[in-house]
């Protein structure tokens, strides 16, 4: 699973570039958006729930959180007239992060908004993971696909827009292959995340 990816031939987009290509793609007729998320440490600046969590205020990091509703709603709504499915797969790790136990806040209201997330724990991969981590991969429709690249400090710094369409399939079946694994979101978050204090950002 995954096999060819590492060898993919890619084209390095900086961050405006990767943002400004995917409304695009995004936009041409694809039918179906799949987001597949490894990474379990990521700094979200500019987003006012991250930067509180970010300096250890959980109770106002939890509280800001819904300043994202109306802009993911305008997001689903802009999906469902384009005809697009979006779909998207966290793979967690244990313990939980920090992080991951934030973002999950936000996905639970993502869930709640409409958008289609599982959760899948690391552990039942680890047999896929032998080498290396599955990628962290946007993949729009069979047009394009993108690997989100990141700074050494957790920062998104772009993307490797790949366009091979053998590859976009395979790397689709992936996805499809772990998605199916994947756990209802709120059945996880109610088991995993609920029950958690709240964390200690260092």
């Amino acid at each position: 699973m995954f096999d060819s990816f590492p060898h993919g031939v890619s084209e390095r987009l900086d961050r405006p570039t990767y943002h400004a290509d995917f409304w695009r793609v995004r936009a041409s007729g694809i039918r179906h958006m799949n987001k597949l998320e490894r990474g379990q440490e990521f700094k979200e600046r500019g987003f006012a729930s991250w930067e509180a969590f970010a300096a250890g205020e959980w109770d106002r990091a939890l509280s800001l959180v819904q300043e994202k509703r109306e802009g993911y709603e305008r997001q689903f709504r802009e999906a469902a007239r384009l005809g697009i499915l979006e779909r998207r797969l966290r793979v967690v790790e244990f313990p939980v992060t920090p992080y991951v136990q934030w973002e999950l806040h936000v996905l639970r209201m993502r869930v709640e908004l409409g958008d289609h997330i599982k959760v899948l724990d690391a552990r039942k991969i680890s047999d896929i993971e032998q080498d290396r981590p599955v990628p962290e991969v946007v993949i729009l429709g069979e047009v394009a696909m993108y690997e989100v690249v990141y700074d050494d400090d957790g920062n998104a710094a772009g993307a490797n827009r790949f366009t091979d369409p053998a590859l976009i399939r395979e790397t689709s079946a992936g996805f499809e292959a772990l998605y199916e694994r994947g756990d209802d979101f709120h059945d996880f978050f109610d088991r995993e995340i609920a029950p958690l204090a709240p964390p200690v950002v260092e």
